[in-house]
């Protein structure tokens, strides 16, 4: 079989290195978004759990600050060199389970998603889940292809490290026991003692997770799986799924990946156990965000462990179809995948208009320079001790700005931060800033702590002179209350 130029290994190799050289710049050089400045806390103060999530990404933060720095390219490093880390091991999986036209295409669509090519330097939850079930997905198709059961270790190795990363890898076991018992040549597995080991080993690494749970009430579980099913039943939301389900692969690629779903649906039905692999170990999770959707919103990030195996889809579409219209739609999806990569990556280091506002999605990344010095301005003037915020986000962004340098605390929710040392009480003695948005301004709260409240300024956060929020701040002093929420007051609200 002869590949075209775009579909072999030399030429993926250097565009993948291509987008990744991309990635790192904009990395290094784009500030970040709220949640990312939220996790780069986790990385300093490495723990086995937090109240949002497993651990991983903070590890991955960890490991990415102690080779870069306390940097955005120290927080993200690790997240853009797992995405093309991935790359090669979706085209291992698409080689195994098919061949190497599924897989050179499986490799273009996966970078060229929106998804991919404009998320992947963000530094959250999903990067480590994304890549560990991938890791596990490719475990199976070895298994598959090799009939060597001691693939089932490093399934369960990666399986378990995917729930050290987000709870929703808890239906790749689900799809995975789908695959086990649905398909008849799967099920001798069942006779291995490689099976049990692995799903031993997958526990093993889960297991840190559950003790930091045990240990505050099993706060993390609370706040993930109490989303469940939330609200009544509703079709508000079912169609938004969708479309940013469609929107975050290529809409192009989209089209491909449901034509593929559905060939690859019948080969299933027929016995097919390569088939079988991709479509049960995403069905569990996919029907959950369906059923979800109906009770409420769901976040456009949570499918983000579906992408490779959709590539992988509307790959096997691709590569098996005798009609041109679809190989000129694939082409057509992956070069519209990299222009917009190329431009949102620029435009999320220099922003080429502000017009967008709040609209525009990289809103998060701008004006935070602008405003910590204008806040360390307001803090050389009042001598404050420290900075106060009652958000998680905006405490994060604060404590980038000034590290080292001045104390930032979150006084509510403070089992956000559990795993940093207790806050020095004497700080309070002293007079502080509190900074908030203006749309969650509450200094009627404050007063029941401070006897001193007093409204500083309202600092506007701009992209090229567009206005996207104003921050306002106070400055507190003659605490009359310890406004710190205490640590063990931890169950969701």
């Amino acid at each position: 079989m002869t590949l075209p130029v775009y579909l072999r290994p030399v030429f993926l190799v250097v565009f993948v290195a291509a987008l990744t050289g991309l990635k790192l710049w904009s990395a290094a050089n784009a500030h970040f978004v709220e949640d990312e400045a939220y996790y780069r806390l986790w990385g300093l103060s490495p723990a086995l759990g937090y109240y949002d999530h497993p651990p991983m990404i903070a590890w991955w933060i960890w490991a990415g600050l102690a080779i870069f720095g306390d940097t955005p390219l120290g927080v993200r490093g690790l997240v853009v060199f797992s995405s093309a880390l991935g790359s090669f091991f979706l085209w291992r999986t698409a080689d195994i389970l098919f061949d190497r036209l599924v897989a050179g295409w499986s490799v273009l669509f996966l970078n060229a998603s929106i998804l991919v090519g404009v998320g992947g330097i963000l530094a959250t939850p999903d990067a480590p889940s994304v890549f560990f079930w991938g890791l596990a997905l490719w475990a199976l198709a070895e298994l598959h292809s090799s009939q060597k059961p001691n693939w089932l270790l490093a399934v369960g190795l990666f399986a378990g490290l995917g729930l050290d990363s987000k709870y929703s890898v808890l239906f790749l076991g689900a799809g995975i026991t789908l695959w086990l018992v649905l398909v008849p040549s799967a099920r001798r597995w069942f006779g291995t003692w490689q099976l049990w080991a692995g799903g031993l080993i997958a526990l093993l690494c889960f297991a840190p997770v559950l003790y930091w749970n045990h240990l505050y009430d099993w706060v993390s579980f609370y706040k993930q799986f109490g989303r469940a099913a939330q609200g009544g039943w509703t079709s508000k939301y079912i169609f938004e799924f969708i479309g940013a389900v469609l929107g975050l692969a290529n809409p192009l690629i989209a089209i491909l990946a449901v034509l593929g779903a559905f060939g690859l649906g019948r080969k299933a039905i027929r016995g097919d156990a390569g088939a079988g692999l991709l479509i049960l170990t995403i069905s569990p999770f996919l029907a959950y965000l369906l059923f979800h959707s109906l009770h409420a919103r769901v976040q456009a990030n949570w499918p983000a462990p579906l992408f490779p195996t959709f590539a992988l889809m509307a790959a096997w579409f691709v590569a098996t179809s005798s009609q041109k219209v679809w190989r000129y739609l694939a082409l057509a999806g992956v070069i519209l995948g990299v222009i917009v990569a190329v431009i949102v990556q620029v435009h999320a280091v220099s922003p080429i208009s502000g017009k967008l506002a709040r609209k525009d999605p990289t809103f998060q990344l701008r004006g935070w320079p602008e405003v910590g010095e204008r806040v360390a301005e307001l803090v050389d003037k009042e001598g404050a001790a420290y900075i106060a915020t009652t958000g998680y986000g905006l405490n994060g962004q604060l404590a980038f700005l000034f590290a080292g340098d001045l104390p930032v605390i979150q006084l509510n929710e403070r089992i956000r931060y559990a795993m940093e040392e207790d806050v020095d009480q004497t700080l309070f003695e002293r007079p502080g800033l509190y900074v908030s948005e203006e749309r969650r301004d509450d200094s009627a709260a404050l007063s029941r702590s401070y006897k001193n409240v007093e409204k500083l300024a309202v600092l506007p956060r701009t992209v090229k002179g567009v206005l996207l929020e104003n921050l306002v701040v106070y400055v507190v002093s003659d605490a009359v209350a310890v406004p710190l929420e205490p640590v063990n007051n931890i169950r969701a609200k």
